[in-house]
């Protein structure tokens, strides 16, 4: 299936000069979203996944639908006071400042293969920043699996020493 078929793309949004690549279109198409998602879940079995990870808010919408499958748990990461346990967070550099990102300090055992989730791979500082979250737990990330890649912007660059898996890349 090419995905790209169910992406819109959206000039100037969120401001000028920006492509915008919407999702919106996959996940309203039950059969497009559905093999989506069945090609993260087989990503997910070859890295041999215990529980996976997804950064808010679109992490979820494909995080979830995996670990549902698999039998396996979901882990949010949150941002700032969204979460009502203890946390642990860390703060990351974003082109235009700063980010932080919060997971419960007990929702990773020492030892755990990690699969995380999301539905962009852009520049890597969500990712990067879950990574560190999971590892700062003892958790091992097996691998980082996303709908888009962008890869002119390099995100994978921060990634070389995991699996990465994207359904769809944009040069």
């Amino acid at each position: 299936m090419d995905y790209k078929d169910y992406i819109a793309e959206i000039q100037d949004f969120p401001i000028d000069g920006v492509l915008f690549r919407d999702i919106t279109p996959i996940m309203q198409n039950g059969k497009a979203f559905r093999a989506a998602c069945n090609e993260m879940v087989e990503f997910a079995k070859k890295v041999n996944a215990d529980v996976i990870v997804g950064p808010e808010s679109r992490g979820f919408i494909f995080g979830c639908p995996v670990a549902y499958e698999l039998e396996i748990g979901f882990v949010p990461i949150r941002k700032p006071g969204k979460l009502p346990r203890a946390t642990e967070s860390i703060e990351y550099d974003l082109e235009y400042g700063t980010n932080e990102l919060h997971i419960h300090a007990d929702a990773i055992k020492k030892g755990q293969r990690v699969l995380i989730i999301d539905d962009l791979l852009a520049t890597g500082g969500t990712v990067k920043g879950t990574i560190d979250l999971v590892e700062k737990l003892g958790g091992e990330v097996v691998g980082c699996n996303f709908l888009i890649e962008l890869a002119d912007l390099k995100g994978r660059d921060l990634l070389d020493n995991y699996e990465v898996n994207s359904l769809i890349i944009y040069q």
